[in-house]
């Protein structure tokens, strides 16, 4: 049987003290004063002897598990897979487990979740929060849990986030399209209060309405929990009834994906008939013909930002700083314009 590597072993072969080595592996280093050559020296010789830390007694130690919960909103969508993706790599690099749960944009399943990981005595929450999650929000920050809000927020709530600068995004879009020559520019959105929704709606409001171009019948606010059928059988209607369109911008992925099937149900060829931009890429965007024009969320800077903040946050306890992070998006210029 392979002899378990403890910390004595590292600080042997690290030329350290066993404390230094204990200070460093509980990310207390800094705090310490232990200087960053001997930290990263003493890292490397931890992965490189493949130390696994004893989590039982490092909990009953340190009264942490070393794991966070992470909660999005459909870990099926591209989006936030790729953002659990970089979320769990960088929680890998600092020894610590990520807990997966994907919550539909379900209220009250999002409330069980988050209960569910308060009795697994989790480190952390990083969570994209449903509508009416504000009170559970608060109810965590009385608890004094660590919590990052990723992708959304609450306004007025004193909660650290990160998230895209919707407006901005929105406004980027449909100021390109605009300088194409498109004037009948419509917006497929979801009906939500939810402030990521909301803002990106107003971006695009605002850049039609400096062109004095604003039609509110442009706008298509459909409910967020419907099939991907009558998705697709509302984008058709709103475009059938409204022919003078040529051009849309879809706010999420799967908005946009739906109104490519709708296009074709109506036999439209893009962007000969009308130009897309979509919130957001997809693998499939690039794969369709034409490829599709997107403004793309910078994934994998939110998701390393989020677990930045988080960690400062577990370890600097009662004193850490709120951190709201606004990072902004990328007009990725394909064929469909």
């Amino acid at each position: 049987m392979k002899k378990r590597i403890t910390i004595k072993d590292i600080a042997k072969v690290a030329e350290v003290s066993v404390t230094t080595v204990s200070f460093v592996l509980n990310d207390k280093g800094e705090k310490m004063g232990i200087s960053q050559k001997v930290i990263e020296k003493v890292r490397e010789v931890a992965a490189k002897m493949e130390f696994k830390p004893n989590g039982i007694a490092s909990s009953l130690r340190t009264g942490k598990t070393r794991s966070i919960g992470l909660i999005v909103e459909d870990i099926s969508n591209q989006f936030f897979s790729e953002l659990a993706r970089v979320i769990e790599m960088e929680a890998k690099k600092l020894n610590y487990r990520v807990f997966y749960c994907s919550t539909g944009g379900d209220d009250e399943l999002t409330v069980e979740l988050i209960n569910s990981l308060l009795h697994a005595n989790i480190d952390g929450f990083i969570i994209t929060p449903t509508g009416n999650l504000k009170a559970t929000i608060d109810r965590l920050l009385a608890l004094q849990y660590p919590v990052v809000l990723l992708d959304r927020y609450f306004e007025g709530q004193n909660v650290s986030h990160v998230v895209l600068d919707n407006f901005d995004g929105a406004y980027t879009a449909t100021r390109y399209l605009l300088e194409k020559g498109f004037k009948n520019i419509a917006f497929v959105t979801n009906f939500s209060q939810l402030i990521q929704m909301q803002l990106r709606k107003e971006g695009y409001v605002k850049a039609l309405t400096e062109s004095k171009l604003y039609d509110v019948s442009r706008v298509l606010d459909l409910k967020y929990h419907i099939t991907e059928e009558d998705r697709i059988t509302e984008i058709t209607k709103f475009l059938d009834d409204n022919l003078e369109i040529d051009a849309v911008l879809f706010g999420a992925n799967y908005l946009s994906i739906a109104g490519l099937q709708a296009f074709r149900k109506l036999g439209l060829k893009i962007p000969r008939d009308k130009a897309v931009i979509s919130f957001d890429d997809h693998d499939s965007f690039r794969l369709h013909s034409p490829s599709i024009t997107v403004l793309s969320q910078p994934i994998r800077e939110m998701g390393e930002e989020a677990v930045k903040i988080l960690m400062n946050q577990i370890n600097e306890s009662h004193d850490y700083k709120v951190e709201k992070i606004e990072k902004k998006g990328k007009l990725i210029i394909r064929e469909s314009v």
